[in-house]
């Protein structure tokens, strides 16, 4: 930590990040273009995966970036003022799992928040490129082979921490990286569940829900009910 500044420096950056990673732009972005709040309708999860089964790509693509940007935000502006703060690398790792955490737990939507797909490839990029494109990269075979957005975080989440051992060795990084995709795997205990009970909803498929609320120009009484 940080022994010039004291720990409190240390503190309010990681707490920072968790606030700045609270922002769901899944709800933001769904709010301003007049969509259905992202959890009435499909997973119930506030990401762009779910945003586009409301049938809008490109609130989905918002959401998507939104998600990413805000964790390659924090990792980068940490790491930029570390040297005036005094900010030690560990603290800087530790800003990435605090934004990656706030999506999963956000405190402005009453810790009802995404699977953290996106927030954590911003994270990753933004700790190391090769080593987030190369997880990335995962996310993507699998996504397009088989068409399951859980399936390929899954796979994404098992290979990430051995990616960094590969590239850089079993540095502190990658206990930050396993917690990470051991958080992310747990946010798809149920999407585990579905796979393998064969009832897990593909990329790109369209909420009934959603596709009512579209036709509609409004939230349709089962849009208001959160589906689990």
């Amino acid at each position: 930590m940080n022994p010039g500044g004291g720990i409190w420096i240390d503190l309010l950056a990681i707490l920072l990040a968790y606030l700045l990673g609270s922002v769901s732009f899944a709800v933001v972005v769904s709010k301003a273009m007049g969509l259905a709040d992202p959890h009435t309708y499909g997973s119930g999860n506030p990401g762009a995966t779910n945003v586009l089964r409301s049938g809008n790509r490109r609130a989905a693509a918002l959401t998507l970036l939104g998600d990413v940007l805000k964790g390659v935000a924090a990792v980068l502006l940490s790491r930029w003022f570390a040297p005036q703060l005094g900010l030690a690398p560990v603290t800087v790792m530790l800003v990435g799992l605090a934004a990656f955490v706030g999506h999963l737990y956000p405190l402005y939507h009453r810790f009802a928040g995404g699977k953290g797909v996106a927030t954590a490839v911003g994270v990753l990029i933004a700790l190391n490129p090769i080593h987030g494109l190369a997880t990335l990269a995962t996310w993507l075979i699998i996504a397009f082979f088989f068409r399951y957005s859980s399936l390929a975080a899954l796979v994404a989440a098992v290979f990430a921490p051995f990616y960094w051992v590969l590239l850089f060795g079993a540095r502190p990084a990658v206990l930050v990286i396993g917690v990470m995709s051991l958080l992310l795997i747990w946010r798809h205990r149920r999407n585990i569940g579905k796979l393998l009970a064969g009832t897990e909803s593909r990329i790109g498929a369209k909420s009934r829900a959603a596709a009512g609320d579209a036709g509609k120009g409004g939230p349709s009484k089962a849009g208001r009910r959160r589906i689990v």
